[in-house]
């Protein structure tokens, strides 16, 4: 076995095998000591067993931690091994290894593990052995069931588990040892081990029989323990015991007859059994413990399993239902609750013994609840117990029907819509009850219920009552629904398909609602008429109703089958309508013609709404009898032939052709039965009626248009068909294609068999909607279709042509000019004719004259239209798009002129040749389509065949071309793909050489077109594609001989033989001697051309650059390059227009090859005619172009080159600034002409970063410099916000980026510039002291500018007599920007001896002395101090223009208009005096003094504070002759002097003071010369400190001179200034009080009390204080002078 066990595991065993062997052998130590509580077994004779089995113990034990090395076995296999090895061994010795087995359970401190495998091996031992002796069962008993009662702890469980398990294994041969042991541990009131009862449990399982004289004192034990019973554990042990314990009696009563035991009865069960389920519903049901609760539970289904049956015991369980129905509000699973309580209330049923009626509603509420109330998340068997209630409801049913009934009734009432729901689903599972069924009165009771709900509008009640209906007729209730059952379906059936076809886009969740209520109806419906016998008619004719009324065509397949079941089912009378009638008077029965018309239209989708054809077609086949008995015999014979093929197909097999052609062909043979009657007639009227039933657009209304103009067409009144035809005209959508192509249709089907009829029609029509110019008020006719005038006469026009199409030819040639193309025209003519128009007029031709032409026998019929439609489809065809096909239109007018040319009378040659070139003309433009855009393709293919058929049935003409080379085949030529380009070639050549033969030199060439079409060919001479090239060179020898004889060229003999050595030269395949060739070829032709031809020829080969691949574009540019080596110097006046051709193409060369002869190109013109080609590329748009600035880069590459084009870009620059010269030539009238600055400075920008600096480009600094400074100072004025160019708004939509403008490049140009000089210091200079910040804005731009040429002048001595030519020569410019900033930079120039020294001096004063005199404030400001920067820069010559210096300087001062001048005057001056002396100044000295005390007072701080300099300036200068006479002018100017030494501003209050002290000494007053100098006191002291002094010595001296101080310094005290009216107050104040007695007598105390009495008002604090304080003084000096006169002077 250990071998077998090896191989089924396919380990190699060899080693393990040794291993268990070398375990069986045994070892040499001793036994392992035993326990000493139970008696050691006798040791046997075979000692080794126990060894043996202790070492596959030890395996057994050490399995988990080894690995096998030899065959790879694990774990479970050494386990394996080792026990089945111990088994086997038993087999042979089985008391040997049970002692051993057992001696080794008694080993102290064994593992549990250890254990576990003993017992498990000790199992298998007694399975496999049966009986034992009895002296190792008892030992081994005694073991297991002490092991099994010790302390439960985790691992004593297993060990406990299995040590039971070993009891119940030995119990099936030792029966009564085991249970002697265990009801030894099983006393009564002595609450025993859990391990106990579970054993006990488990040998009642597997020992029913022998453990039944044990169950009664078994359960009468456990009884007594329930009370001490407090454990959760142990209560669950009990029930689960209790469960077992009671299926055990139901499996012993079953099988009463095979026991050998005294026998018990059921009753005697029930009484044991009794008292313990009282205890487990009153006492544990209510423990706290869910596990307990749920333990109970379970086990009260096998106990009431036999409890039930116990007639006495059954009424005492029904008292215990409440507690039961109380769990229900616990946390209990509720399945397990209405198990047992149906268990309960189905045993009462079949007992016959039903529960207490005042339980009733207790029971009710509390299942009734469940069922509406939503389940609780924890319940996991919600739907195993809604199932259970159901059959708790059944039985409550059928035990208290009225009760129950009752109760539905009193919750119905309640309005809820759950409750309602559950309600009704539980009478439906009572009314689907299986046998027994449910009682009449059940079921009366229930319907009672049912009807109370039927206003219920809410969706899921509506459908709980139509599946109660539907049960009600499934269970065979089927009386029970004939009333209102049917009328509620009917009803419901109307509701909800009204509803769903009534539908709104943002109801989508009632929709829902509605799709299941009409689902559940159909399913109601299908049941009734399934299984309803002897139906009424009235449901009946509600279905057939339905039938006619419904929109929602999904439910017409089932009712369609309910309607034929009934009809096959149910008796029905001969006279249908009339019994229908006599039963159901309120509801009409369809007709015959509208049922067949419905339904009709109905099949022509058949396969719809899950089939609903052959539905329709049995239904129509079942009631032909009823429908129209005479059409009977052919529906027997057609239907089921219809219904085959339905059959036969599927919704993806059927063709709708053919399924529509059978169904008109039944309707044919149909009313071929009817032949004679009105019955066609009344047919038409239905459909005509049904046409707004159905939507556009849908097979079903296509097939009833189609079916209407049958059927009209087999009329027999034609008054009545006249007026369905106008009706149906009228109520058309002529908006809407498929409606209008429907009645077209309808129309010309008439036509068939009513020609005149539909003609009348149509006139009638036209004139009741008063057709004319004027007037066109269809609309008026119906408000819901506003037609457009056009749409009706499309209409119109494709209805007469379809009448043409279906009449007999004969009829047909009596009617077709007049009335029927007649019409077709008036209407073309007097619409719009837009596309569709076109559409409609040119289909309606092709039919027209296509059914003319499928006339046999025409003989001598002309067509009398034929003109009037060929010059009508001539201008349409001239109107359509010449490059695109976006429309039929065009294929359509060659079709209808292909039909028009085979009828008579025939076109002439001339008609001919303008078909052909206007058909030509319309499909040679037409780009192929792409593969993707199938519809285009269609089109496009389309056109091409009918320009074939066209020209098939045309005569070939001759051709002028009148330009189609250039229009039309241009794009052909130029095409990627080289067939097309091919055909194109030799399409060319064909018109050309036609040209050529036919008009020869009658009619020259236009000018330049000669030039254009060799520029169009000259490329393809480098075609990929060899015979392209060969027909290029055909096409180029062509026009080159047809312009030497319009021209009479020097096109000779050598150049037609060297062209044709170039053109077999072509026929190589190397494309690189392809090139060279082409190159040839220009160079041959080049001398051929005129300047014009010279110039358009150019412009066409760059138009076409990029047009094709590489070797056309080098073709294009060698070309180019050509002509313009050889021809450059005689194109001065095209100048302008190659360039131009030439740049607006540039961008488009990809190539760089290409792109750099281009640009060799623009170089070589600009190097003959530079100041064209200069304008031009200023002209172009900003930002700068790639492609321009390739241009430039390639410029900056030939330095000197761009040294040339640098002086011409300042040229451009600086001719703002200079006057305007006359052109004296073309190349001055370039030169002069208007360009942007912004695009010349992106320009110089350019030039300067890319190109090397030598020193010949280093020459150009100075005149770069200034140009851009001046450039910077133009752009600073509000009119020379960066201005933006022409070019830009026509090129572009927006505005320029913001770093593109003339501040921002020129400053950028700028410091590119110093950089360039690699002169660091300068350039970090001028970043440091912020000059570009300065120059970028208007207010600082004059102090950057000054700044600038500061740093130049001391650093780039080598340019300054450059830079001041130019300042000297932008003084002069009649521009006042450029006059200011040459200005502002000469100030610094004045400030340096350059000047003087490069001789410019004089000229500079005399521009500064214009600049003086200008009106410009800035100019003169800065003139005047320029001119007093000569004290700086030439000291000695300031002598030599003092006159002129102080005159200008004393202008301001004479005449002062702008503060900024008069103050930089008296600053010049301020700088002149002080290289002059006393005598130089001469008169001038008087009126500087003058001036200067004149500005003492201003308002203007600046103007005060240079007067006060000014007038120290001149203290300075004053010696002896000018001493007496400034002497008196610091007298008048003293008392301003004082006060103003308080000015409010603190630097004019300084320059203030410091003159007055300059001024002291004049006043000869030796006491004054000592002025405050340094000292603690403030300055104000100092002030009140010096003026006392001052007021004291005229006090002594000249007393006079302080009344006059007074009288002027109270003057002041109405100054704007209040710190000077203060002043003047505290100056009035000392005077008083310095002033001696017979002085005061002088002074108006009034008048001075007055004003300082009104300075007491004055807003300021300060002068209100020091006015009172010299109020003061005035009183005291008053009171004094009141006690020397009593007069009373004050």
């Amino acid at each position: 076995m250990l071998r077998e066990l090896l191989e089924r595991s396919n380990v190699d065993g060899g080693e393990l095998v040794e291993e268990m062997t070398e375990a069986l052998v045994g070892s040499n130590e001793g036994p392992a000591e035993e326990t000493e509580d139970l008696e050691p077994l006798e040791p046997d004779d075979n000692g080794g067993t126990f060894q043996q089995v202790t070492n596959l113990l030890n395996i057994m034990d050490s399995g988990s931690a080894k690995t096998d090395a030899a065959g790879g076995a694990g774990p479970d296999m050494r386990k394996m091994l080792a026990s089945v090895i111990i088994t086997e061994k038993a087999t042979t010795e089985p008391s040997a290894v049970i002692n051993a087995l057992i001696r080794c359970l008694q080993v102290p401190e064994i593992s549990t593990q250890r254990k576990v495998n003993i017992y498990n091996i000790l199992q298998e031992i007694i399975q496999q052995e049966g009986e034992l002796e009895d002296q190792g069962v008892q030992r081994l008993v005694a073991i297991a069931s002490k092991e099994m009662r010790e302390s439960l702890e985790v691992e004593g469980y297993v060990k406990a588990e299995v040590a039971s398990d070993t009891l119940v294994a030995l119990s099936r041969n030792h029966f009564n040892l085991v249970m002697y042991e265990l009801q030894h541990h099983l006393k009564p009131l002595n609450l025993t081990d859990e391990f106990v009862i579970v054993t006990l449990a488990k040998l009642a399982n597997g020992n029913v029989f022998e453990f039944m004289p044990y169950m009664g004192i078994t359960l009468a034990t456990i009884f007594t323990m329930l009370r001490l019973t407090n454990e959760a554990k142990m209560c669950q042990v009990i029930c689960s015991a209790m469960e077992t314990f009671c299926e055990t009696v139901q499996f012993y009563l079953w099988h009463l007859e095979d026991s050998v035991y005294p026998v018990m009865t059921e009753d005697q069960f029930a009484m044991k059994l009794f008292p313990m389920y009282r205890y487990f519903v009153t006492v544990w049901l209510r423990n706290h413990n869910p596990e307990v609760k749920l333990g109970v539970i379970k086990s009260l289904k096998p106990m009431l399993t036999l409890l039930l049956l116990n007639d006495d015991l059954r009424n005492q369980l029904y008292d215990y239902i409440p507690l039961l129905l109380a769990e229900y509000r616990g946390g209990l699973e509720a399945l397990f609750i209405t198990q047992v309580l149906r268990q309960i209330l189905e045993t009462s049923v079949t007992t016959n013994t039903p529960v207490p009626q005042m339980q009733l509603h207790t029971i009710f509420t509390e299942l009734h609840v469940q069922v509406c109330a939503k389940a609780p998340a924890q319940q996991q068997y919600s739907s195993q117990n809604l199932a259970e209630i159901v059959h708790c409801f059944i039985a409550l049913a059928r035990s208290y029907p009225k009760e129950l009934m009752k109760f539905f009734l009193g919750q119905m009432e309640m309005s809820q819509e759950a409750i309602r729901v559950g309600t009704l689903t539980l009478i439906r599972t009572i009314v689907s009850a299986a046998e027994p069924r449910m009682n009449v009165r059940t079921i009366y009771l229930a319907i009672r219920v049912v009807k109370t709900t039927l206003s219920d509008t809410r969706f899921k009640v509506r459908m709980a009552i139509l599946r109660i209906i539907g049960q009600l007729a499934l269970s065979g209730y089927q009386d029970r629904i004939k009333g209102w059952g049917l009328k509620y379906v009917s009803v419901q059936l109307t509701l909800s398909t009204y509803k769903l076809t009534n539908r709104r886009e943002s109801f989508y969740q009632r929709d829902l609602e509605e799709k299941m209520v009409h689902k559940v109806t159909m399913d109601t419906v299908r049941i009734i008429t399934s299984s309803v016998s002897g139906m009424t008619n009235e449901f009946w004719l509600r279905l057939l109703c339905y039938i006619m009324e419904t929109d929602h065509t999904e439910a017409l397949t089932p009712i369609c089958i309910s309607l034929t079941n009934l009809v096959e089912h149910q008796p029905r009378t001969k006279d249908v309508e009339a019994s229908v009638a006599s039963k159901s008077r309120h509801v009409d029965l369809p007709a015959p013609q509208k049922l067949l018309a419905r339904l009709l239209v109905l099949m022509s989708s058949p396969y719809k709404g899950e089939g609903r054809g052959i539905a329709m077609l049995n239904l129509l086949r079942t009631l032909s009898q009823s429908i129209a008995p005479a059409m009977a015999d052919v529906w027997e014979l057609e239907i089921p032939l219809l219904v085959k093929y339905l059959e036969e197909h599927t919704e993806f097999t059927w063709n709708q052709k053919t399924w529509e052609d059978k169904l008109i062909q039944f309707l044919r043979n149909s009313l071929k039965k009817t032949r004679g009657s009105n019955w066609s007639l009344r047919l038409s009227k239905e459909l005509n009626n049904q046409i707004e039933s159905f939507d556009s657009p849908s097979l079903e209304k296509g097939f009833l248009y189609r079916a209407l103009g049958f059927t009209l067409a087999t009329g027999l009144e034609a008054d009545k068909v006249e007026t369905l035809l106008l009706e149906l005209l009228y109520k058309t959508d002529y908006g809407n294609d498929f409606d209008r192509e429907g009645v077209i249709l309808c129309f010309g089907l008439c036509a068939r068999g009513q020609v005149k009829t539909v003609l009348n029609v149509l006139h009638d029509f036209e004139e009741r909607i008063q057709e004319s110019e004027q007037s066109w008020q269809i609309g008026a006719w119906r408000k819901d279709h506003p037609w457009r005038r056009e749409t009706v006469k499309g209409a119109l026009m494709v209805m007469y042509s379809c009448v043409a199409s279906y009449c007999h030819p004969q009829i047909l040639l009596t009617h077709v000019d007049t009335p029927i193309t007649a019409k077709i025209i008036h209407h073309f003519s007097s619409s719009c004719q837009d596309i569709c128009l076109k559409m409609a007029f040119l289909k309606s031709v092709v039919q027209v004259t296509d059914a003319i032409g499928n006339i046999k026998d025409l003989e001598d019929f002309e067509f009398a239209q034929k003109m009037s439609l060929t010059g009508i489809i001539i201008a349409t065809i001239k109107a359509e798009p010449t490059d695109s096909l976006v429309s039929p239109v065009r294929t359509m007018a060659i079709e209808a002129l292909s039909h028009l040319s085979s009828l008579k009378p025939f076109y002439s040659t001339e008609e001919n040749n303008e078909l052909m070139d206007i058909s030509i003309h319309s499909v040679i433009s037409l780009q192929p389509p792409l593969e993707d855009n199938e519809s285009i393709q269609t089109l496009y293919a389309n056109a091409l065949q009918a320009l074939e058929h066209l020209m098939e049935g045309l005569m070939q003409r001759q051709l002028d071309p009148k330009g189609l080379q250039e229009m039309l085949l241009e794009k052909w030529i130029l095409s990627e793909r080289e067939g097309e380009r091919e055909k194109a070639m030799n399409l060319h050549l064909h018109l050309l050489q036609i040209h050529v033969q036919n008009v020869g030199v009658c009619i020259p060439l236009k000018l330049g077109q000669f030039g254009t079409l060799v520029g169009l060919i000259a490329p393809r001479t480098c075609d990929s594609h060899t015979r392209t090239r060969m027909a290029s060179m055909d096409v180029l020898s062509s026009l080159l001989d047809l312009h030497a004889s319009q021209t009479c060229s020097l096109w000779g003999p050598s150049e037609k033989l060297e062209l044709a050595k170039c053109k077999e030269d072509l026929q190589g395949l190397n494309m690189e001697e392809v090139f060279s060739v082409s190159s040839r070829i220009a160079k041959v032709v080049c001398m051929q051309f005129n300047c014009d031809e010279v110039v358009s020829l150019i412009q066409k080969l760059c138009e076409n650059i990029g047009a094709m691949d590489l070797w056309h574009d080098k073709a294009s540019v060698t070309w180019i390059g050509t002509f313009l080596q050889r021809r450059t110097k005689e194109l001065e006046d095209k100048v302008a227009e190659i360039l131009g051709a030439i740049l607006v193409h540039l961008p488009v060369a990809d190539h760089p090859e290409v792109r750099r002869l281009l640009i060799e190109g623009i170089l070589l013109l600009a190097h003959y005619h530079q100041e064209t080609v200069l304008t031009l590329l200023l002209r172009q748009p900003l930002p700068m172009e790639s492609h321009l600035t390739e241009v430039w880069l390639a410029v900056a590459e030939n330095v000197p080159f761009a040294r040339t084009m640098l002086h011409g870009l300042m040229g451009r620059l600086q001719a703002r600034f200079t006057p305007r010269a006359n052109a004296t030539s073309k190349a001055d009238i370039w030169r002069l002409a208007a360009v942007d600055p912004l695009m010349t400075l992106c320009t110089i920008h350019l030039l300067i970063q890319k190109m090397d600096m030598d020193d010949k480009v280093l020459d150009l600094f100075p005149d770069l410099i200034y140009t851009l400074l001046l450039q910077l100072s133009g752009s600073q004025g509000p009119e020379a916000v960066s201005p933006v160019l022409k070019t830009w708004r026509l090129v572009h939509m927006g505005t320029l980026p913001k770093e593109i403008n003339l501040q921002r490049i020129t400053i950028k140009s700028m410091k590119l510039l110093f950089r360039r000089l690699s002169s660091e210091q300068l350039v970090r200079t001028l970043e440091e002291q912020g000059v570009w910040s300065l120059l970028q804005t208007s207010s600082t731009f004059l102090q950057g500018a000054g700044l600038l040429a500061r740093f130049c002048m001391r650093n780039m001595e080598g340019y300054r007599q450059r830079l001041s030519e130019l300042v000297l020569r932008g003084m002069d410019s009649d521009v006042l920007c450029c006059r200011i900033s040459s200005t502002a930079v000469c100030v610094e120039f004045m400030s340096d001896p350059v000047l003087y020294q490069e001789k410019l001096l004089k000229p500079t004063v005399l521009m500064l002395e214009k600049g003086v005199d200008q009106e410009d404030e800035a100019l003169r400001v800065l003139s005047l101090r320029a001119l007093g920067n000569m004290a700086l820069g030439a000291p000695k010559k300031v002598r030599q223009y003092r006159k002129l210096l102080l005159e200008k300087c004393l202008g301001p001062l004479r005449e002062p208009v702008v503060t900024s001048v008069t103050s930089e005057g008296m600053e010049a001056l301020a700088k002149i005096l002080a290289e002059l002396r006393e005598g130089d100044v001469g008169s001038s000295f008087g009126i500087i003094s003058e001036r200067c005390r004149a500005f003492f007072d201003n308002e203007r701080e600046l103007l005060r504070l240079k007067a006060f300099v000014l007038f120290g300036k001149l203290a300075k200068l004053v010696r002896i002759s000018k001493k007496h006479f400034f002497k008196e002018e610091v007298k008048k100017a003293w008392i301003p002097l004082m006060l103003h030494c308080q000015d409010p501003c603190s630097e004019a209050a300084q320059a203030c003071m410091t003159t007055m002290f300059q001024c002291v000494h004049f006043w000869g007053w030796k006491a004054l010369e000592n002025s405050p100098g340094q000292s603690n006191t403030s300055a104000a002291e100092e002030m009140t400190v010096f003026q006392m002094m001052l007021c004291s010595i005229p006090t002594q001296k000249k007393p006079a001179v302080l009344y006059s101080f007074l009288l002027e310094t109270m003057t002041y005290v109405n100054s704007n200034l209040p710190r000077i009216r203060i002043a003047a107050c505290d100056l009035a104040g000392i005077i008083m009080q310095q002033m001696p007695a017979h002085h005061l007598k002088k002074l108006d105390f009034p008048a001075l009390r007055n004003s300082l009495q009104e300075l007491q008002l004055d807003l300021d604090p300060g002068v209100r204080r020091a006015a009172l304080e010299t109020l003061k003084v005035l009183d005291t000096c008053c009171q004094h002078q009141l006690l020397a006169s009593p007069e009373g002077i004050c």
